[in-house]
């Protein structure tokens, strides 16, 4: 993670540092693993605070975090592959123990001297491991148990000082263990919901590691204030505020640290949803005594994307360097103004900066790679490293009502990245209507509290249809809602035929502009929650 710092530094200077939020942490080692993240999750929820690098962070940086243990991720690749993800060997001789999983453990024995072969027989999905030894890390589970397997290569000979202590009838190596050493490896995923004791493996490795249950929310948020009222000082600080959960949270963290210096400012973009403006200022004037203030910029914003802006990257980067702009613009109208609060969250920093490098980005959020190359304020981006169900729960022990805590999530860019194509003015007005038809129709069936996110899309194409006596030629509008945990893996919502059904009927009568509406039934992956 500090090399995401690094290079975000570059083109902006940041206030609160990531680094020592927690000592005798567990240290991630990711290979590019679609569960990675969940490793990450699974560790802070057994109250240890977990922390992901990407593979080729320098050591250096991972031992200033104090990890008390390392896990080596999964990964898509083969050991063999030219340009495979390695580690130096130095990590295994350190001393402190290492979890190695699916490739994790064959580069585990790659470097130790075992060999790693392909597997003739590819095992996916859930299978059913036999437990050979009395091991520590078993402790707790049955001799027979379910795991989900994911691997096409598999561990052929251990190293020196290896043993077996659970297989399948094709693996044979399905969990090893040095215990001298304090290695272990297994071909599973214990981080997955699929392995049924997985929790209780990963457990069992932290009592390995010595590590301390030092990981929740009072202490998170007890930290936060101390790193931010150091850092700011007398100086003044603004907020973009949304409304949403995330910006709502940071805005109030960074209020309990510094009270008065923080102005908060809501931008019209011209691209929210109907009645948002009015909606939250009044909620937030009313209720949450934040000093909140309106920048309207609709007609900018509106107007650069309608002449630039297509492609979605272009879209994020056109409307992070114009929030700026009218961030700045605010700022200057306030007396010593140095800090910036934004609501990032630690599945917009992993998605915008891959392990594999620019090429393989995810999207690009608008508040992480969209940000121009030169700021004049500094950032403080207290929710940097937490997913969103631990930003809710921050946000309780802050006494923010539900009614703000479990709002969807609202995307920073708006109905912008909700528009496929070329955004302008008419098409928002559309896509407002249809949104609000929508989430009106959630609520009122119950449907809204059982999804974690739903929107609405307006799809860059038109289909024919037939309105009385007449033809017409309008519109697509398809739907999404999703269900999930941490929003890194989703599935969608299988929303009931006839709420569906309703849905379609009023958007298609009551909008003018849109005469078909589809549904979105992708998980993620492959697809992402939002279309662009």
């Amino acid at each position: 993670m500090l090399q995401f710092v690094r290079s975000f530094r570059r083109g902006v200077r940041c206030a609160i540092r990531p680094a020592c939020i927690m000592t005798l942490m567990i240290a991630i080692l990711d290979f590019g693993s679609q569960y990675t993240q969940l490793i990450a999750r699974s560790i802070r929820e057994l109250g240890t605070f977990s922390k992901v690098f990407p593979f080729h962070e320098p050591l250096k940086n991972v031992l200033d975090e104090k990890p008390c243990g390392i896990i080596l991720s999964g990964g898509p690749r083969s050991v063999y592959d030219k340009g495979a993800p390695m580690i130096g060997r130095e990590i295994l001789d350190l001393g402190i123990p290492v979890l190695g999983i699916c490739y994790g453990q064959q580069i585990t024995c790659l470097l130790l001297g075992g060999k790693v072969a392909s597997s003739q027989n590819r095992e996916y999905g859930r299978m059913e491991i036999e437990i050979l030894d009395e091991h520590p890390l078993f402790k707790g589970s049955p001799d027979h148990q379910t795991v989900w397997m994911s691997h096409g290569d598999k561990v052929e000979s251990l190293p020196e000082g290896f043993k077996i202590i659970a297989r399948t009838p094709s693996t044979p190596f399905a969990a090893i263990a040095n215990d001298s050493r304090r290695m272990f490896g297994v071909q599973f995923h214990p981080e997955v919901r699929h392995t049924e004791h997985g929790r209780t493996i990963l457990k069992n490795f932290l009592k390995i590691c010595g590590a301390k249950k030092n990981w929740d929310m009072g202490s998170y948020r007890k930290q936060q204030v101390e790193m931010i009222r150091e850092q700011v000082g007398s100086s003044n600080v603004i907020s973009g505020l949304s409304g949403g959960v995330d910006s709502t949270v940071a805005s109030s963290l960074v209020a309990e640290a510094i009270g008065s210096q923080l102005t908060c400012v809501f931008v019209d973009t011209g691209m929210l949803r109907k009645n948002e403006v009015s909606e939250v200022v009044n909620y937030f004037k009313d209720h949450h005594h934040l000093n909140v203030r309106v920048a309207d910029a609709a007609d900018l914003f509106l107007s650069r994307l309608e002449k630039r802006a297509i492609d979605p990257r272009r879209k994020r980067k056109i409307i992070g360097h114009t929030f700026i702009e009218v961030f700045e613009k605010e700022a200057g109208t306030l007396p010593d103004v140095k800090y910036l609060v934004q609501g990032t969250l630690y599945p917009d920093v992993i998605e915008s900066i891959s392990v594999w490098g620019p090429s393989s980005t995810i999207k690009l959020h608008h508040n992480v790679g969209g940000l121009p190359k030169k700021l004049n304020l500094k950032l403080i981006e207290p929710l940097r490293f937490l997913f969103k169900d631990e930003v809710r729960t921050l946000g309780r022990t802050l006494d923010i009502p539900d009614s703000i805590i479990m709002r969807h999530p609202f995307p920073g860019p708006g109905l912008a990245v909700r528009i496929l194509g070329r955004v302008t003015a008419e098409r928002v007005a559309i896509l407002q209507e249809a949104d609000a038809i929508y989430m009106e129709e959630l609520r009122t069936s119950g449907w809204y509290k059982k999804t974690a996110q739903a929107f609405a899309v307006l799809l860059p194409v038109k289909s024919v249809g037939v309105m009385g006596d007449e033809g017409t030629y309008e519109h697509v509008c398809a739907l999404r809602a999703v269900t999930t945990e941490d929003f890194m893996t989703a599935d969608f919502a299988a929303l009931p035929h006839d709420l569906l059904g309703r849905i379609s009927r009023r958007i298609v009568n009551e909008v003018r502009g849109i005469n078909r509406v589809v549904y979105d039934v992708t998980t993620k992956p492959p697809a992402t929650i939002e279309w662009e």
